[in-house]
């Protein structure tokens, strides 16, 4: 059977790839443009036929001229669908749909069809984005576009062009302001120059060919609005707002009885609280930051207006930035509803004088909050899995639901055929999600010992589980048995102290550990700073990141920084005192887990004393700690001579930070000689540490091993 003229024919042997059904599909529809275009400059050679003027012709693009400029790019991109019987539309809509089947075989979406359907384009724009791609896809359209606007310097698409060949005029111009779906999303860029309605030219966005041919299946990274806020998948209103203020804010700002609303407050939840008050309206929500230029701010609210969007307003980016002015007195020029959101209020008096105005304060969302978010992000946990997910962490919407997909994500291909329990990918989701947050003031340790590597006392070791279970218990406490209010605080804070080497480094790793999070251990050397104001705002950083990334925060040797406050004698005095004051009602304000630790208790400042839950006292080891910390030091790899004698060796009065200092060195000694770890080797390892100690190894302190002593202890070098 003879093919149809004009059919578009795959070898269905060859290999189908994106690009050749994308240019197939571009054809198809530059087909009726074609004609369009033809009819176009029919209609201008009648005109000119009027008009005739020969001695102009050598100046522009002649009737004669143009339709063989149409013939030409007819053959090259248009395929002819012939007559067959049935009308030109009728056969390019059958070729169409066979395209589609084709591409959906070949499981490779068309990419003007999935653009059209990514941004909810209709026909007429897709049309119009067509038409203006037309001069990329055959130079030759340029010379057509001129004789049909009758202006050789006009070679570029323009609303007078677009509106004779497609007709429609308004409602072409229409699709091509600034708020229209082609513009906003990036897909094509008005050029510099008149922007006069009818001589304002058009060209494609940067990419947007390169998606149309098929080059690039990445459409999101040229179909862009910046300014849109869309809800992402699995959205919901913040925990911590009240269901009946975006109830009434919503509704009111629709309405006009109210246009400026300002949400304060904790900064995890501003964006979701800008969609549910936008949602509770029944418009679009758009961003307005203060990062463009000036004249870019005011295309951003003439689109909002446009669109009849609520503007949103993040005021910490906008406080105190160059754009802060701009903003505020382009706002008092018009009464578009706008939400400002910001960690404290941003309240300019000229809007305040201009506007509607109501606020709310977000307060950090409580335990009972928590847990009714966790619950609505993972509703397949237990309640007992949910209660203690929500006392460990305090997750932003976004965060919630980051761990949610990577949970489920992991579960799913873990399953053999089946789905894997969601809380085996809890750990590893929760530590994706959180784990990685570090700055030049702290770093983010991840846990690597257990409660078996901590060699306490009795005592010591009750109190450091008691840490643990006292930070899972305490939301429920303080805030569902209203034991915050009277305390004054919102978090567990713990001193340890003790001499060096007696393991509070360790265990705070280890209640890190325990709890499932990670330590964040804090570089004072790079915190505090010389400058007046400096350290404050380096605190507030390390302390906002504890915060963020759910992380155990630990300061050592903190009597540098937390020490006490003295007289005001010199002008430092008077700005270290500060420093403290800041300190105490940072401590108080923070729900992370905060644990100090200092050689010395008594240098800690009696202000920060009593705002501790716990303080621990690391005591050195007696010879019954010792002789576990002998003999857990060495791995069970490590090739050990049978002559070492523990119990010997416990009774050296040393620390466990010396007994693994000590093991080390026997360890390279021995390796040094080419044999396993002898008690030589191991008494080797002992007397450097005393010497690094500066302490003497008497060989009374070694009994029957005194020989293996090499000589009087000498200090190292070096």
């Amino acid at each position: 059977m003879p093919e149809r003229p004009g059919t578009i024919h795959v070898d269905v042997s060859a290999r189908v790839d994106r690009a050749s059904l994308a240019l197939a599909h571009l054809r198809l529809r530059l087909a009726p443009l074609q004609r369009a275009l033809r009819a176009a400059a029919e209609r201008r050679t009648e005109r000119n036929a009027r008009l005739t003027r020969p001695d102009l012709t050598p100046f522009c693009v002649t009737d004669e001229q143009v339709a063989a400029l149409l013939d030409d790019v007819a053959a090259s991109l248009v395929p002819d669908p012939g007559d067959g019987g049935a009308a030109p539309t009728a056969i390019e809509g059958e070729q169409e749909r066979e395209l589609r089947r084709l591409a959906s075989a070949a499981g490779l979406p068309l990419p003007l069809d999935e653009l059209a359907a990514r941004l909810r384009l209709r026909r007429a724009e897709q049309d119009v984005l067509t038409l203006i791609a037309m001069p990329d896809l055959d130079a030759g359209y340029e010379r057509i576009f001129a004789y049909v606007v009758d202006d050789l310097n006009r070679r570029v698409p323009g609303v007078e062009l677009l509106t004779e060949t497609l007709g429609g005029g308004p409602a072409v111009s229409r699709m091509l302001t600034e708020s229209a779906p082609l513009r906003r999303y990036g897909l094509v860029r008005a050029l510099p120059g008149d922007t006069s309605r009818t001589s304002q030219e058009f060209r494609l966005g940067d990419g947007v060919l390169e998606v149309l041919l098929g080059w690039s299946g990445e459409a999101g990274l040229v179909a862009r609005d910046p300014g849109e806020v869309t809800a992402p998948p699995g959205w919901r209103p913040p925990a911590n707002l009240d269901p009946d203020v975006p109830a009434r804010i919503g509704p009111a700002l629709s309405s006009g009885r109210l246009d400026l609303f300002g949400v304060w407050g904790a900064a995890a939840a501003h964006r979701d609280a800008a969609l549910a008050v936008a949602a509770a309206a029944d418009r679009p929500l758009r961003v307005l930051s203060g990062g463009p230029a000036p004249d870019e701010l005011t295309s951003a609210v003439r689109i909002a207006a446009d669109l009849g969007a609520i503007l949103w307003i993040p005021a910490d980016e906008v406080r105190g930035g160059p754009a802060e002015r701009a903003i505020v007195e382009l706002l008092g020029r018009t009464r578009l509803p706008v939400v400002v959101t910001g960690t404290a209020p941003w309240r300019p008096v000229p809007l305040l004088a201009h506007r509607a105005y109501a606020e709310v304060t977000l307060p950090a969302p409580d335990h009972r909050q928590r847990r009714a978010a966790w619950s609505a992000a993972l509703p397949q946990l237990t309640d007992e899995v949910v209660t203690d997910l929500a006392a460990r962490f305090r997750m932003s919407g976004d965060d919630l639901r980051a761990v949610a997909a990577v949970a489920e994500t992991g579960a799913r291909f873990a399953g053999n055929g089946q789905p894997d329990r969601i809380e085996n990918h809890l750990p590893g989701a929760l530590a994706a999600v959180t784990r990685g947050h570090n700055s030049a003031y702290a770093r983010t340790v991840a846990p690597r010992h257990t409660l078996d590597d901590l060699v306490l006392p009795p005592e010591q070791h009750r109190r450091v589980l008691e840490i643990a279970a006292a930070f899972r218990a305490w939301p429920r406490v303080a805030e569902a048995w209203g034991f915050s209010r009277r305390a004054g605080d919102s978090g567990v804070k713990v001193l340890f102290t003790g001499e060096p080497g007696t393991g509070k480094t360790l265990t705070a790793e280890i209640i890190a550990g325990r709890l499932g999070l990670d330590l964040l251990k804090v570089d004072l050397s790079q915190l505090v700073s010389k400058w007046v104001g400096e350290t404050e705002k380096n605190l507030e950083l390390v302390f906002r990141q504890a915060e963020e990334s759910q992380a155990v925060m630990f300061f050592d040797e903190a009597d540098s920084l937390f020490g006490k406050r003295g007289d005001v004698r010199h002008g430092t005095d008077r700005y270290a005192n500060l420093e403290v004051g800041y300190l105490l009602q940072r401590l108080e304000s923070s729900d992370a887990l905060i644990i100090l630790a200092s050689n010395l208790r008594e240098n800690i400042d009696v202000g920060f004393t009593r705002r501790f839950h716990f303080v621990v006292n690391f005591v050195r080891p007696g010879q019954a700690e010792r002789l576990r910390l002998w003999r857990a030091v060495f791995p069970p790899e490590a090739p050990l001579e049978a002559d070492v004698d523990m119990a010997a060796l416990a009774r050296l009065d040393m620390t466990g930070a010396g007994i693994a200092s000590a093991a080390r060195s026997a360890a390279l000694i021995a390796a040094d000689a080419g044999r396993a770890i002898a008690m030589r080797d191991v008494v080797a390892g002992v007397t450097r540490q005393y010497q690094r100690e500066a302490r003497l190894l008497r060989a009374a302190d070694l009994g029957g091993y005194a020989s293996l002593l090499d000589g009087p202890a000498r200090p190292d070098k070096g």
